[in-house]
């Protein structure tokens, strides 16, 4: 069990505390404990309840119930009120950014017992019956129910890739001679994964599962439905069979029905390859295989598409100093040891002070620390950078002079998210235009599943950043890929570098660059767009030149 999952085990805790009124300071200790475990870099299932005890905020009362959760899956405390409450109140505990108080008052004052009385509700008005409710609260929420709708059942990336792994384990525990592969939205590196496919090979003498929790489609196709888990669409193969299987199962139904119609058969291929050149099909990337609209773009690049090795350093990293877990030497050790060359630590500006943000005297201080690293970590660079908010009017966080002591100004907005596109495009091309500016952090500010971005012209936005030779932050956290990939394309055309950064708030999170290469991939970024492919003297004259 990942630590994200048991943080998010102590945060449905202390909701659903809320919800019945439970005591108020556990249901504060429960929060505490999901925040510190949600950013804590080392798997908890790993280490001894004696660790545990040691994590500040956590103690030995969390540290026995993470102990439950690991041995039997669940909080039993969570389990009797979960008996207690409704299956569809539950589910409306879900809708990002509700909330267990405006929960408890709509079921308790209400009556409402699911998220379609809620927005039955809505549509009947009837929610400014509700006192600390009222017609924008009630638009919000129509907001929300509809943003819910939309995403519920999908996964990010991350945790598909992590629920079609352990699929794969499970599957291969009662058979295993087979061979198992991902496949669909997950082998084409989508953001977000409605529906999670494998591709499983059985020798030719051995026989398909026929029932529960195996549901037979067609000759091709097996559903695997176990309770608790989301359900898994299996292709079946054999060896003569897969290189085609593959392809059907990889492109997006757009995709393999355009190409279908171009061809006279499928014959058989024992690898993908061999299938695509036996049926005259192009050979591109998984990644473009979105749509064909989407791979024509790919259709005239020369240039291979960005890769793991061509990437330097790591851009856009927090210490101690802000908000993140480890400290500077820690973090530049997790990046030499990784092979990169160069760190840009960025920690959070003085407005940020929900983060720890920096002063100008403790701006001083880290500086005074970055020097003295440097000059005992040999041929490594740490850089000087700061994520720097960006203000209600377009400001940035320091003065000028302050500014120009960094080597990398990162601008990112981190308040005031509720902005109609005028006033986040006021904000943003402010930051753009702003000579320390160098790179735009995470764009849009988006939560994929979790909350949607303040509206933005990409278009404008990228065209400004390329006027001033500002590059754009693809960032690397799984909850954000933000720039959206369907963009990059566009800042390339215009000459504007792509930065792909994990924002890693420990050591741990600078493996998210797994995922930001991945989507940087799928938009089709380049080496020669991508500005941490430069060494660190080539970046430096880059920003500076």
């Amino acid at each position: 069990m990942e630590n994200a999952h048991i943080a998010r085990a102590f945060r449905q805790l202390a909701d659903i505390m809320e919800l019945h009124g439970e005591n108020p300071f556990k249901i504060r200790s429960y929060q505490n404990a999901y925040l510190t475990i949600r950013k804590f870099p080392e798997p908890l299932e790993n280490q001894t309840p004696e660790d545990w005890d040691q994590i500040p905020g956590v103690g030995q009362a969390i540290s026995a119930k993470i102990g439950e959760l690991l041995a039997s899956g669940e909080l039993s405390a969570y389990r009797k009120l979960a008996d207690q409450t409704p299956a569809g109140v539950l589910e409306m505990l879900g809708i990002p950014g509700l909330g267990p108080k405006k929960v408890r008052l709509l079921w308790k004052e209400l009556g409402l017992e699911s998220v379609g009385e809620l927005a039955y509700a809505c549509g009947e008005n009837r929610l400014i019956e509700v006192s600390g409710f009222g017609p924008k609260t009630q638009k919000e929420i129509e907001e929300k129910i509809r943003f819910y709708n939309q995403t519920k059942n999908k996964h990010l990336w991350k945790d598909a890739r992590h629920l079609a792994e352990e699929t794969i384990s499970w599957i291969k525990t009662g058979w295993p001679d087979s061979e198992l592969v991902m496949t669909g939205e997950l082998r084409r590196m989508a953001p977000v994964v409605s529906e999670i496919e494998l591709m499983w090979t059985l020798p030719d003498l051995q026989e398909w599962p026929q029932t529960s929790p195996w549901q037979v489609e067609g000759v091709e196709a097996l559903w695997l439905e176990r309770e608790g888990y989301p359900r898994v669409k299996v292709w079946k193969a054999r060896e003569a069979t897969q290189g085609r299987i593959m392809w059907i199962s990889t492109g997006s139904e757009a995709y393999v029905g355009h190409h279908r119609m171009t061809v006279a058969r499928l014959a058989p291929g024992v690898s993908e390859a061999d299938f695509l050149d036996a049926n005259g099909l192009p050979l591109r990337d998984p990644e473009c295989r979105e749509n064909p609209e989407w791979a024509k773009l790919f259709d005239s690049r020369v240039e291979p598409l960005v890769r793991p090795s061509d990437i330097r350093g790591i851009i856009h990293a927090h210490s101690t100093w802000s908000d993140g877990w480890n400290s500077l030497e820690e973090m530049a050790r997790a990046c030499m040891d990784a092979g990169y060359s160069y760190l840009v630590i960025s920690d959070h500006s003085r407005s940020a002070f929900y983060a720890n943000g920096l002063s100008v005297e403790r701006i001083i201080l880290q500086h005074e620390e970055i020097d003295a690293l440097n000059d005992r970590l040999g041929s490594f660079r740490i850089l000087k950078g700061i994520e720097c908010d960006i203000l209600s009017q377009g400001e940035l966080d320091y003065e000028d002079d302050m500014l120009s002591r960094f080597d990398v100004v990162i601008a990112s907005i981190h308040s005031q998210l509720r902005m109609d596109e005028s006033k986040a495009m006021k904000r943003l091309l402010g930051a753009i235009a702003h000579p320390a500016t160098h790179i735009l952090g995470h764009m849009t500010g988006r939560l994929l599943l979790s909350r949607e971005g303040y509206p933005v012209n990409h278009r404008r936005i990228i065209e400004a950043c390329a006027h001033h030779g500002v590059s754009i932050e693809l960032n690397a956290n799984p909850m954000r890929l933000d720039m959206d990939y369907t963009w990059i394309p566009y800042a390339m055309e215009c000459g504007v570098k792509m930065a792909v950064n994990p924002d890693a708030h420990s050591v741990k999170g600078i493996e998210d660059m797994t995922f930001g290469l991945a989507v940087a991939r799928k938009g089709g970024l380049t080496p020669s767009a991508c500005l941490n492919s430069l060494n660190v003297d080539e970046l430096l004259a880059f920003l500076h030149g």
